[in-house]
């Protein structure tokens, strides 16, 4: 009886070991695996010039001549950028014309910002983002790298976010989330009741600097 309670508890106490050294271990792979910075595709891009590829935000609708947000991130960032940004434009119409507008360019990043003139058509969603998708594969294709820009702000176009983040991560693109978040709920940088002033654009440039700066430094 001694003998088989002593094996009892011998049993017991490296089974207790092993439940933590598993707890441990498991806990260590989650840390890991959140913590792990996630691949772009074409980190090592040859090409020159930053492409900015959108609708009326990217164009600037709302405020004065080199008040856009390319035109301000030209002054943060230091390197070519150029705007092709079409008032209206939906991520049908972009598909149509993004090796006239966007890979003629020799680009070395291009930002894809679409998706509200798709909203307000109603346009399915799988539709867009299946758009989206061929513009980040064939501008991959060519060299260069892709951010996908996500227009959301709290939960408006809220699926939209998801849905682009998911994109991202399946392409090896860089997300940059909620560029109107801060401005679509303040008057003073808005100049209508969705787009942004010039102080709007400049924050937008500021917030897309940030994000894609860890992939430009060796080039700045």
């Amino acid at each position: 009886m001694r003998r088989n309670r002593t094996e009892n508890r011998k049993q017991r106490t490296v089974y207790k070991r092993f439940q933590r050294v598993f707890g441990l271990l498991a806990i260590f792979l989650f840390l890991a695996m959140g913590c792990a910075k996630r691949e772009i595709k074409n980190t090592d891009a040859k090409g020159k010039n930053i492409i900015c590829f959108g609708d009326s935000i990217t164009f600037g609708y709302g405020a004065g001549p080199g008040e856009d947000y390319p035109s301000a991130l030209a002054k943060i960032i230091g390197l070519p950028v150029i705007n092709v940004g079409i008032d209206g434009d939906t991520s049908s119409e972009a598909l149509k014309r993004l090796d006239s507008d966007v890979i003629s360019r020799n680009p070395l990043l291009v930002l894809v910002e679409f998706g509200g003139n798709d909203f307000l058509r109603k346009v399915p969603l799988a539709t867009t983002v299946d758009n989206i998708r061929a513009i980040v594969e064939k501008i991959q294709e060519k060299g260069a790298m892709v951010a996908v820009v996500d227009v959301s702000a709290g939960l408006f176009l809220g699926d939209y976010r998801k849905a682009y983040r998911k994109l991202a991560e399946e392409t090896g693109a860089i997300f940059i989330p909620s560029i109107l978040q801060g401005i679509i709920t303040n008057p003073s940088m808005k100049s209508d009741f969705l787009h942004p002033n010039a102080q709007g654009y400049r924050m937008i440039a500021q917030k897309i600097d940030l994000a894609i700066k860890p992939y430009l430094k060796q080039r700045r």
